[in-house]
């Protein structure tokens, strides 16, 4: 399958959203809202809840699924305050010893004049510095569409996850098509060099899984044994991750981020760059 094919994939109707992860997989969950600062975003679903008997901290990113619920929730697209509402639920699991589940499912950050104004790319930023140093256990799961910083931030985790048919680009392929081509048509081009589907991105280090996913989610049978699998899978990872001690935890999480980017051309002699601030010796 193409990489623009698996896009138009996560944007399907009828496709799992974060709320139909947490039914499923989550005990006894309790929603909390608000970022004690302004308000409350409904495009994130954040609370506590049970993950086969370990108490944990969820948080995500909730498109909807009919018409009036997609637009009560901004389409995914997150607001200052769903970034920060997630961020206080973060430094509450830590105080509390809860590993953290995020899920993600965005086209991006919401991108309209008043989030600018009350601090969208700060909000993003604050996310990415502080999920760096989060004392516990960090695992994100990408769902479905994973555009921009909307996602990454949500996404600096010592796991991640991805259905086979997600992405999780710094840009969706009809904006970079867009910028580099003049030409939103060319998003499928634009696809293949972004590398965003989950087996490029699996190669590249970038992700630690791949899950598979049903044909259909409509689909009880599928769909039960998918939830079955994924709550099994999930619990022992996050078994596996309590087991590290905090500062080994730190440092590998570190390292994973540290290394993304990285060119393999160890041995090979940079380019002498001319200083523009050096002045000639006359």
């Amino acid at each position: 399958m193409q990489a623009y094919d698996r896009i138009k994939c996560t944007r399907r109707a009828g496709r799992a959203t974060a709320a139909d992860y947490i039914a499923n997989i989550i005990h006894d969950f309790t929603e909390l809202h608000g970022d004690r600062r302004f308000g409350d975003d409904p495009a994130v679903i954040g609370g506590v809840g049970f993950l086969s008997g370990i108490p944990v901290t969820v948080i995500g990113i909730e498109k909807g699924h009919a018409l009036d619920e997609r637009m009560r929730r901004n389409f995914g697209c997150v607001s200052p305050e769903g970034y920060r509402k997630a961020l206080r639920l973060m430094h509450e699991a830590e105080k509390f010893g809860r590993p953290v589940i995020c899920i993600v499912d965005t086209q991006g950050a919401s991108c309209g004049k008043g989030a600018e104004e009350r601090g969208e790319g700060q909000s993003i930023a604050e996310n990415l510095y502080e999920m760096m140093t989060l004392k516990v256990p960090v695992v994100t799961l990408m769902v479905g569409e994973g555009s921009s910083g909307g996602a990454l931030a949500l996404a600096v985790a010592d796991r991640i996850w991805m259905m086979e048919n997600a992405y999780f680009t710094v840009v969706s392929p009809e904006a970079c098509a867009s910028i580099l081509y003049k030409d939103s048509s060319r998003a499928p081009d634009a696809a293949e060099s972004l590398k965003l589907d989950a087996e490029n991105l699996i190669r590249l280090g970038i992700i630690e899984r791949i899950i598979d996913e049903p044909a259909d989610f409509n689909d009880p049978q599928a769909t039960a044994f998918f939830f079955a699998s994924l709550d099994n899978s999930l619990t022992y990872e996050i078994k596996g991750l309590l087991k590290i001690d905090t500062e080994t935890l730190l440092a590998e999480r570190y390292e994973k981020y540290r290394k993304i980017g990285r060119c393999a051309t160890e041995g090979v002699p940079r380019p002498k760059v001319k200083s523009l601030f050096r002045r000639d010796k006359r």
